[in-house]
């Protein structure tokens, strides 16, 4: 006999699609997922900002409060304008200078990084 997808078919399908969901629902109150660092309530409060933002922290660092905003504002703008503004750059100093300016605030990037998460 010939199987059609309505109502044979269908139910296979609902059925598999039913078992799949509870294997997974199962799986996953059994084995949950760690998510984020285990929290101490004993410990000082220390923020930390996020891996993509501890360069700029690091940063902040070698600038005393009354001009924080050099090390805040005006050094990450100047990067971002840099790059922005990379193929007009490029017309007028070369590529060499370019990239050297490139790989230099890329350095300060990795750099600052690496610090900041070491300490």
């Amino acid at each position: 006999m010939k199987k059609k997808f309505y109502p044979d078919y269908l139910i296979e399908i609902l059925f598999f699609i039913l078992i799949t969901f509870e294997v997974i629902l199962v799986l996953s109150f059994l084995f949950p997922p760690v998510i984020g660092r285990e929290i101490d309530f004993t410990a000082a409060y220390q923020p930390r900002p996020e891996w993509y933002y501890l360069w700029l922290f690091w940063l902040l660092r070698f600038f005393p409060a009354d001009i924080t905003f050099v090390g805040g504002l005006l050094i990450p703008g100047i990067m971002v304008l840099f790059l922005i503004f990379i193929p007009w750059i490029e017309k007028y100093i070369g590529w060499k200078w370019t990239a050297l300016i490139g790989v230099i605030f890329f350095l300060l990037f990795i750099i600052g990084t690496i610090i900041e998460m070491a300490t």
